[in-house]
């Protein structure tokens, strides 16, 4: 695994990392019906396009596998397909967000057990909830905040 942080944001590139969010949240958004991830896809490209900085992480076979966005100190978004799950993926994004961007605060699905284990795995705690996500959807929202120094 690579990571690199690209210099254009390709149309090609931002639709690939559109898939690798899609089967990302597939296998782990379990509360999401379809008209949920269809909705929430059209707002994937625009923000992989507008956040601040954004990392890429690349298979052995060349094709991304996870990726991260970071802005003002938070972690936007971070993903990882399903096949490259339990590889430290996720692990060497956080890591990179954390030392080179500074981020010491996250959102996360409060749904979504398996992300609020790995944030809570690599430090963060829960500073606060939200009965909704930041655009008023029904989907709880845990914000998180980097405690201690990260194993």
């Amino acid at each position: 695994m690579r990571i690199e942080m690209p210099a254009e944001r390709s149309g090609e590139l931002v639709a690939a990392l559109v898939d690798v969010w899609e089967r990302s949240v597939r296998a782990t958004h379990d509360f999401l019906v379809e008209s949920d991830i269809a909705l929430l896809r059209r707002e994937v490209g625009p923000g992989v396009e507008g956040v601040a900085a954004l990392a890429v992480a690349y298979g052995a076979d060349g094709a991304p596998c996870g990726f991260a966005g970071m802005q003002d100190g938070r972690l936007e978004m971070l993903f990882v397909a399903p096949e490259a799950r339990g590889r430290g993926v996720g692990s060497a994004l956080l890591s990179l967000a954390v030392e080179r961007f500074g981020v010491e605060a996250l959102d996360v699905n409060e749904q979504n057990p398996q992300a609020v284990g790995f944030y809570e795995h690599e430090g963060f705690v829960v500073a606060g909830r939200s009965p909704v996500d930041d655009a008023g959807r029904p989907w709880p929202i845990l914000r998180m905040r980097l405690e201690r120094e990260r194993r």
